[in-house]
């Protein structure tokens, strides 16, 4: 089961939990109300998986590919975990499958706080266009995931502040309905 919990405020190591004392978890419910949305899913039989097709053909995920992110498989590596850490958004929806490893996403809240989002082994995340986000790995150092996208992949990341793109103000509404 997927864990989140709202970040310290620490500059250390990017790939440390971050957990604040005492810990403030955050539910899949608060994670939902984000336009976050979570899946457990069978990561050892992802090629042949009856549910994976079936949210791909539901959600119409076309295209897919599956990245690796460690040192000695990813080129550019360090650029990358920088380029990956540093906080955007995307005019798509941002779909990822973890089929090894472990990793953090971090997206703020409806208060510009940040929440951790604890990824392992089986866990999928859909995160909305608009949505501020970013990415690390953990202390581990290494993650496979299969990224999904509808239609061709869109690869730009708009750093912040990024807050006239209409998929952003989009989002902004939907956080706007979900408070009321």
């Amino acid at each position: 089961m997927v864990e989140a919990w709202y970040m310290d405020e620490s500059q250390e190591d990017q790939r440390a939990p971050h957990r604040q004392r005492p810990n403030r978890a955050v539910s899949l419910e608060q994670l939902r109300r984000l336009g976050v949305v979570y899946r457990r899913l069978d990561a050892d039989n992802y090629e042949t998986d009856p549910c994976l097709k079936e949210i791909r053909r539901a959600e119409n995920y076309s295209w897919m590919d599956i990245v690796t992110i460690h040192k000695d498989k990813l080129p550019n590596y360090e650029e990358k975990i920088k380029t990956f850490y540093e906080e955007h958004l995307h005019l798509d929806d941002e779909i990822r499958y973890i089929l090894e490893g472990s990793g953090y996403f971090d997206v703020r809240d409806k208060d510009d706080k940040w929440i951790r989002i604890s990824m392992e082994k089986g866990d999928m995340i859909t995160l909305p266009a608009g949505i501020y986000h970013r990415f690390t790995l953990d202390e581990n150092n290494y993650v496979k995931a299969m990224r999904l996208f509808v239609g061709e992949p869109v690869w730009t990341a708009y750093n912040r502040p990024a807050d006239d793109f209409p998929a952003r103000k989009q989002y902004m509404k939907f956080l706007a309905e979900e408070t009321h």
